[in-house]
């Protein structure tokens, strides 16, 4: 018998099929999907653009810049649904079930305190982004509508995280 990460990606998808969850994860699936393929027409567009004048789009960096950060958080709210985010597997996957089990929500807990506390702390900082008219280095739109999305996606990842909690302890 092979252990999951033996196991070809494709394999492992096949293997573990995604666990019911309240909010559906195609959410995060398909803004994955949306933003990868607006970086992709957004940096195609600018390589042309380049190509073909000696120019470039001003505003591509800052844009692209942003949609790496939520596609970072995206993903990473995908991760915390799917128990699939970064741990020690020598810790985390021996022992008995109930200490895997424990260890899994001690883990999906520490997730949620961090990204609450990350979603409480953001609250400032676009509220003072929007109080100081703060605008964006390259293309000067207000930088809150860059940073609102933090605290917005802190929440999401916060969530997932409480989910994946509960779902642990309901565990037999």
């Amino acid at each position: 018998m092979t252990h999951l990460h033996e196991q070809a990606p494709a394999e492992v998808a096949k293997a573990e099929p995604d666990e019911a969850t309240v909010v559906p994860l195609k959410i995060e699936d398909w803004l994955t999907v949306i933003v990868m393929g607006l970086l992709a027409l957004i940096t195609f567009a600018n390589v042309l653009v380049r190509y073909f004048t000696d120019q470039s789009f001003a505003w591509t960096e800052e844009f692209s810049v942003f949609l790496m950060i939520v596609l970072a958080l995206v993903a990473g709210s995908a991760s915390v649904a799917r128990n699939r985010q970064i741990r020690i597997e020598y810790f985390a996957d021996s022992g008995s079930e109930k200490r895997q089990r424990a260890l899994a929500r001690f883990g999906a807990l520490m997730v949620f305190v961090l990204f609450a506390l990350i979603a409480v702390l953001s609250v400032r900082v676009v509220w003072d982004d929007f109080r100081f008219g703060e605008t964006s280095p390259g293309i000067g739109v207000p930088q809150w509508w860059y940073t609102i999305w933090l605290p917005v996606l802190s929440v999401a990842i916060a969530g997932r995280a409480l989910g994946l909690f509960i779902r642990r302890g309901r565990q037999p």
